[in-house]
């Protein structure tokens, strides 16, 4: 028995490049350092992309489905390198903070054995 697997609907085109755009919104956010807005549209773009693939493709959809998942990759790539840029610099600011933090205690502490 031969299973029928349709071709792309069009809104699973249409979701598959609102994907895309959402995703390059992410990194235009990310860029902007808003985080928040990023894991806000992460979890919409998660639930547009279970839609878009709940229904396999035809091996003629292959390409157009190579194409847009390797755009989506490259985007996702971007991303994470922009994710661990903001750790860092977080993780390097929070070191800063809590060297100063030691050298007032420090300093406070000198001034009371005076």
């Amino acid at each position: 028995m031969q299973t029928y697997l349709p071709d792309l609907t069009l809104p699973q085109t249409r979701l598959l490049a609102s994907v895309i755009k959402t995703t390059q919104t992410m990194l235009d956010l990310a860029r902007q350092q808003e985080w928040d807005a990023v894991a806000e549209l992460e979890r919409l773009r998660r639930e547009d992309l279970t839609q878009c693939f709940a229904i396999p493709a035809s091996d003629d959809q292959g390409e157009l489905l190579a194409e847009a998942l390797a755009v989506l990759l490259h985007l996702n790539e971007e991303l994470m390198s922009k994710l661990e840029l903001a750790k860092d610099k977080l993780s390097a600011e929070g070191k800063e903070e809590a060297r100063q933090l030691h050298a007032a205690g420090e300093y406070e502490q000198m001034g009371r054995l005076r």
